[in-house]
């Protein structure tokens, strides 16, 4: 007993195969009993819902994003402005975070000064910083991914500039989870948010140079 066929295509066909061999039906509160008509017709037309679904909430959040608003998501160094509109309340802005806004600059300082991210992470969990979402600090979180935008030193936020649609997620379908694939640039959706800015441009540009140095020396 389901609620409805709203699941991805082949696992539904899949499980109602294997529940028929069984000698088990499926009965769901919007379609009553389920046949083979249901599986191919029903299973389409939901599929093609999701895909309007999240093609409607993807505008959405572009349009957000264009109007300089969040679009979702908290990165460390900022905290969630809630608002009353009406009898709504509202988490849709962002503020600086000072004391995360603090760590964020001293990151920067130190791995421009030469101390490798691995140091750096070293060193705050010595001192008992809580990192991103309260866990621990490790060299990924720090130097992350350049060309993906991932990673403390990576993210443009810090300059006051938001860069949306720069990844998309996408289910591998043998084994369920999600992976991220890079969109085209021409894709990417960029704003200026100064009053979200924690780094200066001098602190952001050094940073990048000495990473890019570091990937020269590597090849």
């Amino acid at each position: 007993l389901a609620e409805s066929l709203d699941r991805d295509q082949e696992d539904t066909a899949g499980l109602f195969k294997r529940l028929t061999f069984a000698g088990v039906n499926i009965v769901t509160l919007a379609e009553g009993d389920i046949t083979h008509l249901h599986i191919g017709f029903k299973g389409t037309m939901n599929a093609l819902f999701l895909k309007d679904l999240a093609d409607k909430t993807h505008r959405g959040l572009r349009g957000r994003v264009e109007d300089g608003k969040s679009a979702g998501g908290l990165c460390y160094g900022y905290r969630v402005v809630k608002s009353l509109n009406g009898s709504t309340v509202t988490t849709g802005e962002r503020e600086i975070e000072p004391a995360e806004a603090a760590i964020v600059e001293r990151i920067f300082r130190e791995y421009v000064a030469g101390v490798a991210p691995k140091a750096i992470a070293r060193r705050l969990n010595q001192e008992g910083v809580p990192g991103p979402f309260g866990g621990t600090w490790s060299p990924s979180t720090i130097h992350g991914n350049a060309k993906r935008g991932t990673g403390i030193l990576n993210n443009e936020l810090y300059v006051g500039r938001m860069v949306w649609n720069r990844l998309r997620y996408v289910k591998n379908p043998d084994t369920g989870k999600r992976i991220s694939r890079l969109n085209p640039q021409s894709e990417w959706i960029t704003r200026e948010v100064p009053s979200l800015r924690i780094v200066s441009d001098e602190l952001w540009k050094a940073a990048k140079d000495r990473q890019k140095a570091t990937r020269l020396a590597i090849t």
